[in-house]
């Protein structure tokens, strides 16, 4: 089992798509990463040797921010926005989208489930 990163890369996987269970890195950095360290995209993660291992796990320390680090800095740039008070640190305070989108309706994801208000009554529309 190959671990690079501090994540275990699940065995049965091509390489191309195990690498993305490292935090940090997506399609296109995992690709770049296997052409840095001339690793065959279409093998599986249980037939990579030691070597080949030993190299993308160089490259990602080398030069990419990854996992816990990434994490960090991450949250440090949410409770910066959240200190000074801008727009953006207001919509994370409150637990709400910070990119523009409705929230009248939608937006659960960031909101959560709903919480129904106890006496509210919609008015039936006259005729």
């Amino acid at each position: 089992m190959a671990r690079i990163g501090g994540v275990d890369l699940p065995n049965n996987k091509r390489v191309d798509v195990g690498i993305r269970y490292i935090f940090g890195i997506g399609a296109s950095n995992g690709r770049a990463i296997l052409y840095q360290a001339r690793v065959d995209p279409d093998k599986r993660v249980r037939d990579l040797t030691e070597d080949e291992v030993a190299r993308m796990r160089g490259i990602i320390d080398r030069e990419y921010r990854v996992e816990g680090d990434l994490r960090r800095e991450i949250g440090q740039n949410i409770k910066r926005l959240i200190d000074i008070g801008c727009y953006r640190g207001v919509r994370h305070r409150r637990g709400l989208p910070s990119r523009g989108q409705r929230t009248r309706t939608n937006a659960r994801t960031k909101k959560g489930v709903r919480k129904t208000v106890a006496g509210r009554r919609r008015v039936a529309a006259k005729k």
